[in-house]
C-alpha cells in the first residue's frame, strides 16, 4: 500500500514502533506493533480514556475550551481473584467499561448544555441517563439476539435441521448488525462522534508506539485499531453462531431465553479473542482474520482534525499524569478492554 501523507515524518516512527518494517493497517497508515493497557471511547465533542486505575474525559466546550475531568477507580478484577480468570475477566471488563462510558457520555453531554438566565448551566438529570441506559441495553439485546432467533423460528419447521437453523440465525444476526452500523454511519449528527472515535484510535496507537503525544505525530497513525469495540461486536456476532449451535431446536421460548442468558459467555469469549489479536497484531494471518472488523471501523471512524486530536491527547495525558498504565497492569494483573 502507498504510504499516507507525511510519509517523511512517518519514517521516523519506525524505531519507536519496535524497529524493522513498519506495521500498517489496511488504510495504509501506521499502527503500533505492541499492545498497551489503555482504552477509550468517543463521546460528544470529546474522548474518554482509561488506564488501569484512572479514567479521564476531555471535552471541547461550545466556547472552544478543553475541559478535563479525571477519576480514580478500583477495577472490579482487583476485588477478587476469580474476576481475573479467562472469559470471566472479559465479562467484568465489559461491564466496567460500560459503566465508565455512560458516565463519561453524561459529562460530555452536560458540557454542551447552554447556560440559563441566571448564568448556570443546565444538566441532564440522572433519571434521564438511567432510562437511556435501560433503553440502550434492551435495544441491543432485542435487535441483535431476540429478533434474529424470533424470525428464524418462524421457518423452523421448514428448515428441519438444527445446523440450518443456527446458521441462518447467525447470518441474520450478523447482517442486522452490519446493516445497523451502515445505517448510523450515514447520520450527519454522528459524524463528529466518529471523528473523535478516529482521534481516540490514533492517540492510543501513538502512545503504544512510544511516539510523542502531539497532534502532528498522532495524525500519522491509523484511525483503525485492532482492539476497537466495533471489531469486538463483530466477533460477538460470529462467535454467537458457534456458542448457540449445541443447543439444538428446543421450543421458541427456550431459544429466546438461551440467547439472552448466553450473552455474558459470548462477550467473555470475544474479549479473549480481541485481546489476543491485539497482542499478536504483527502476524499476517491474525491481521487477515481481523480484516472484516477493521473494514467495519471505516464506517464508525472518520479522519479527525488536529483540534480533535488535541482533545484525545489531553484526555490520555490526564490519565498518564496520575499513573503509568503498563506498570499498574503488571502490579495488579489487570487487562483493559479497548
Amino acid at each position: 500500500m502507498s504510504p499516507p501523507a507525511g510519509s517523511a515524518q512517518a519514517s521516523q516512527v519506525t524505531s519507536a514502533n519496535g524497529g524493522g518494517d513498519e506495521l500498517r493497517m489496511p488504510d495504509g497508515a501506521l499502527v503500533a506493533k505492541r499492545d498497551a493497557p489503555v482504552g477509550g471511547q468517543a463521546v460528544l465533542e470529546g474522548v474518554m480514556m482509561r488506564g488501569v486505575s484512572v479514567w479521564a474525559v476531555a471535552v471541547r466546550t461550545p466556547e472552544g475550551q478543553i475541559e478535563i475531568e479525571s477519576e480514580k477507580l478500583v477495577p472490579w478484577a482487583r476485588r477478587h481473584r476469580i474476576w481475573r480468570l479467562p472469559v470471566l475477566r472479559g465479562v467484568v471488563a465489559l461491564g466496567e467499561s460500560m459503566k465508565i462510558g455512560f458516565k463519561a457520555l453524561a459529562i460530555s453531554a452536560n458540557a454542551q448544555m447552554e447556560e440559563d438566565e441566571e448564568g448556570e448551566k443546565e444538566e441532564i438529570g440522572g433519571w434521564v441517563w438511567g432510562l437511556t441506559i435501560v433503553f440502550s441495553l434492551l435495544l441491543s439485546v432485542g435487535l441483535f439476539f431476540v429478533v434474529p432467533v424470533g424470525l428464524t423460528s418462524l421457518i423452523k419447521d421448514q428448515l428441519g435441521s438444527p445446523f440450518l437453523f443456527w446458521l441462518i440465525e447467525g447470518l441474520l444476526r450478523t447482517g442486522i448488525f452490519i446493516g445497523y452500523i451502515a445505517a448510523i454511519s450515514r447520520m450527519p449528527d454522528l459524524r463528529r462522534v466518529f471523528e473523535y472515535h478516529g482521534a481516540e484510535h490514533k492517540t492510543i496507537s501513538c502512545y503504544e508506539a512510544e511516539d510523542e503525544l502531539v497532534p502532528s505525530r498522532a495524525k500519522l497513525y491509523s484511525r483503525l485499531h485492532p482492539r476497537c469495540g466495533t471489531s469486538f461486536l463483530l466477533i460477538v456476532m460470529v462467535l454467537a453462531i458457534f456458542v448457540f449451535a449445541p443447543i439444538g431446536l428446543p421450543a421458541w421460548y427456550w431459544l429466546v431465553l438461551s440467547r439472552i442468558l448466553g450473552i455474558p459467555l459470548i462477550a467473555g469469549l470475544s474479549y479473549e479473542v480481541i485481546k489476543w489479536a491485539g497482542k499478536n497484531r504483527r502476524k499476517r494471518w491474525v491481521r487477515a482474520v481481523m480484516w472484516p472488523g477493521l473494514m467495519l471501523q471505516n464506517l464508525t471512524t472518520r479522519e479527525p482534525d488536529e483540534e480533535q486530536l488535541a482533545v484525545a491527547i489531553a484526555s490520555l495525558n490526564a490519565v498518564l499524569a496520575r499513573e503509568n498504565p503498563e506498570e499498574a497492569a503488571k502490579q495488579q494483573h489487570i487487562e483493559i478492554v479497548a
